[in-house]
């Protein structure tokens, strides 16, 4: 099945919906969580600042609607490239266990052990699937007690993972097509919802790196674009030790399905840009969104440009955290991106975004529909250059406008995740 289609989005975002967690039939009594302590199993990996904006998206939503509870973070993968110390730094009082369970789902080190014992709920965070599925299982099996998954992609299930959905207090998905997935699996209607990506609610800034950063290159504010590249498929390969355990062959199909189309999919992105440019005299940013794009952004974004418009761009040359590229997003005009979770950034604090969409970046995409920016979604293989610079200079033309659209997408955001922090705050 072709997922990229337009209409096809449309119309699952249109039915999804409907399905959409209602609060009904809850009994009037309910447990206290004045007290309750969570574990929330989070921090999938820090080579792509979406993946990091995450858990403090998910730690300042469970603040606001639950904030007597007591937060324990257990990071999957290593807090290194400063992201435990931004964490710490914005979330005082917040505990950070390491550590994994072993075959028998026993934690292997005693902060874990003590996590597991002293924590009543265990939470799955926002990402592309049920990253932590070892984790709640492990959780299950050793302390009975209850679990839920929040804002997560769904889209293959295997029987393991079928159980654990089954056995979750709710089960949050991101987009719409995940929740018609799920509910192809007979979980009942009332544990089961429609809550956006937690990156939605990522706040956290770094004011003073971004101006310094713009005092440098000359950057105004509202006087320049962001944009991001991203290759079909991730090169993980690059990015982890051993070739992240890829064979030669996988290798070899990745690297040629990005040859296949990168030079295709940014002439579009170029497009823009130099209409941007030359309509405006204003600049362009380009930036990353995971490490591996600081090596594509000359091939692809810079040099095929015109000299004239060369000129007018700036490169990030360091990669970043999400709390300065957010203080960078929200001075510009408007951004442009290849990856999902900047434009939920930008969109967070007060800058229009556009989501240039390659069918290779799983069904995900299907969240801004849901939440009703259909104008700003480019599924790149059904978009022309024009069609993003058009869009692109309504923003410049009629900025009001466009907040206008902007903010009523974010509220709509809002009243969903208001809405399952009922429910996961009654679970407690």
């Amino acid at each position: 099945m072709n997922y990229t289609r337009r209409n096809w989005l449309k119309t699952t975002a249109i039915t999804g919906l409907g399905t959409s967690l209602t609060l009904s039939g809850l009994p009037q009594k309910l447990r206290p969580w004045a007290n309750a302590t969570i574990l929330l199993h989070s921090s999938w990996q820090t080579v792509n600042i979406g993946d990091i904006g995450h858990t403090p998206g998910l730690i300042t939503l469970l603040q606001h609607h639950i904030p007597d509870a007591r937060i324990i973070l257990w990071p999957k993968s290593r807090l290194d490239r400063g992201v435990e110390s931004m964490l710490r730094a914005a979330f005082p009082k917040l505990k950070i266990v390491n550590g994994k369970t072993d075959k028998q789902h026993q934690p292997n080190t005693a902060e874990l052990q003590t996590a597991f014992q002293e924590a009543d709920f265990m939470l799955n965070g926002s990402g592309p699937s049920v990253v932590g599925r070892k984790g709640l299982k492990s959780w299950s099996e050793t302390t009975g007690k209850p679990y839920g998954i929040y804002g997560v992609t769904i889209q293959d299930i295997s029987i393991d993972l079928a159980d654990l959905l089954k056995g979750a207090s709710f089960v949050y998905t991101r987009e719409t097509h995940s929740l018609k997935n799920i509910s192809e699996q007979g979980l009942a209607k009332e544990k089961i919802g429609f809550a956006p990506d937690s990156t939605f609610a990522m706040d956290l800034l770094d004011d003073s790196k971004a101006q310094q950063f713009m005092q440098q290159h000359q950057l105004k504010p509202r006087k320049f674009i962001c944009v991001i590249p991203r290759l079909r498929k991730t090169p993980y390969y690059k990015i982890r030790p051993n070739n992240a355990g890829w064979s030669q062959e996988r290798i070899n199909e990745v690297d040629a399905l990005n040859e296949q189309h990168k030079e295709k999919d940014h002439a579009k992105a170029r497009y823009a840009m130099i209409e941007y440019v030359r309509q405006t005299g204003n600049k362009v940013l380009i930036c990353p969104e995971m490490t591996y794009q600081l090596d594509i952004m000359d091939e692809l974004l810079i040099n095929p440009l015109p000299e004239d418009v060369k000129k007018q761009v700036v490169k990030r040359d360091t990669y970043w955290l999400p709390d300065e590229a957010s203080s960078i997003y929200k001075e510009t005009l408007a951004l442009l991106s290849f990856e999902c979770h900047s434009p939920i950034m930008a969109f967070h604090h007060g800058t229009p975004a556009f989501y240039l969409r390659q069918p290779e970046d799983t069904i995900k995409g299907q969240m801004w529909y849901d939440i009703g920016v259909d104008d700003w979604v480019f599924e790149i293989e059904e978009t022309r250059g024009p069609d993003i610079a058009e869009q692109l200079i309504k923003v410049h033309n009629d900025f009001e406008a466009a907040q206008n659209y902007r903010e009523q997408a974010m509220q709509r955001v809002r009243q969903y995740h208001d809405k399952t922090m009922r429910f996961v705050k009654q679970s407690l």
